[in-house]
């Protein structure tokens, strides 16, 4: 085996982690490209055997100021094909990571809980961070998603009556959705999003980073823009991620007025169809609390994704390999990586 950086055979790197079970778009070099943009470096490292690529994992590289520090965070890695790939791709982001400086290297891969490859290796080597059932890790620790590979009908009929009624309640008031092919929707789209942060208190990013966004990910196919309209006014609006076989419905937006038109749910539909058409097997709602009491403030939003199928799934959760012996002076898990990670922010 060997490792190889791979900022020279990008396509080669992608196309591994997009061919991965567990593979995410937030470790491909595109997404890479995106946080260059931000203040991070990146470093996608490979382990290589026989010509074949066996372990992954996107490197992003962040200095803390005043300290001569770094972090390192692989945001849904490492992907790996085997223990002794993983185990010795752990080994190179170790000997990299001291030599730059890290505390430690951060990592929550899209493993459902209860892997007994990933449980043994993480006892063996790393750390556990506690994010609890929210939002508090950099990326949710449950999502929802829908299995896409039965019919368009058998979809439909498998959601709950009442998505279904908001569904075709939206399209008889003449709620339409466009999927946009020009950069210059984000100025329609982002007042929107604006709306919705003030309306959920959340923060999000600023509009030139989803300008960055645009043209790192949409020329490559990995990014859609969907918008909803009533009419001329736009309703709703929302952002898809794609990679392989998975789709993601990543930043979400939606306006005060005329809410009663259910212009969200006409938008969901559309962009569950889209993923459908390009081959997809699951579309990914992302995060929701793993607090499922009926009374929790967030469980509204585990209502309205469970209602198009989409079923829970709970991930391994959040893990830091520390590189130095200061890890244990900073708190090693959210409140540092916070300030530095500037996270995706959940729609």
């Amino acid at each position: 085996m060997e490792i190889k950086l791979f900022d020279k055979h990008a396509s080669l790197f992608d196309h591994y982690v997009a061919a991965h079970s567990h593979g995410d778009l937030l470790q491909t070099t595109y997404w890479g490209k995106l946080k260059s943009m931000t203040g991070w470096e990146s470093f996608p490292l490979g382990v290589v055997k026989t010509g074949q690529l066996c372990a992954s994992a996107l490197l992003l590289k962040r200095k803390i100021p005043l300290t001569g520090k770094c972090i390192l965070y692989s945001p849904r890695g490492p992907l790996f094909s085997s223990r002794e790939a993983l185990e010795y791709l752990t080994a190179a982001v170790a000997d990299l990571g001291k030599s730059h400086g890290a505390l430690f290297w951060k990592m929550d891969p899209a493993i459902p809980k209860g892997d007994p490859l990933w449980d043994q290796f993480a006892h063996e080597h790393l750390h556990k961070v506690d994010i609890g059932l929210d939002f508090d890790g950099v990326q949710p620790g449950f999502i929802m998603e829908l299995d896409l590979r039965p019919s368009l009908d058998t979809i439909f009929a498998n959601m709950k009556s009442k998505t279904r009624y908001n569904i075709r309640y939206a399209q008889r008031k003449g709620v339409k959705v466009k999927l946009s092919r020009a950069k210059s929707d984000l100025a329609i789209f982002y007042p929107l999003l604006q709306e919705t942060a003030a309306r959920d208190q959340f923060s999000i990013r600023s509009y030139a980073y989803f300008e960055h966004l645009w043209d790192c990910l949409v020329p490559h196919r990995t990014a859609q823009l969907f918008l909803a309209y009533h009419h001329e006014e736009p309703l709703a609006g929302a952002i898809a991620f794609r990679l392989g076989k998975r789709a993601w419905y990543v930043y979400g937006a939606s306006a005060n007025l005329k809410r009663n038109l259910q212009a969200s749910y006409a938008m969901q539909w559309e962009m569950i169809r889209w993923a459908k058409s390009l081959g997809c097997t699951v579309y990914d709602f992302r995060g929701v609390s793993g607090n499922l009491n009926t009374e929790h403030p967030l469980y509204g939003l585990y209502r309205f994704k469970e209602g198009f199928g989409a079923k829970l799934v709970e991930y391994v959760g959040e893990f830091d390999l520390p590189l130095s012996a200061l890890y244990r002076l900073w708190n090693p898990g959210i409140n540092l990586f916070k300030k530095f990670s500037g996270k995706i922010q959940r729609g």
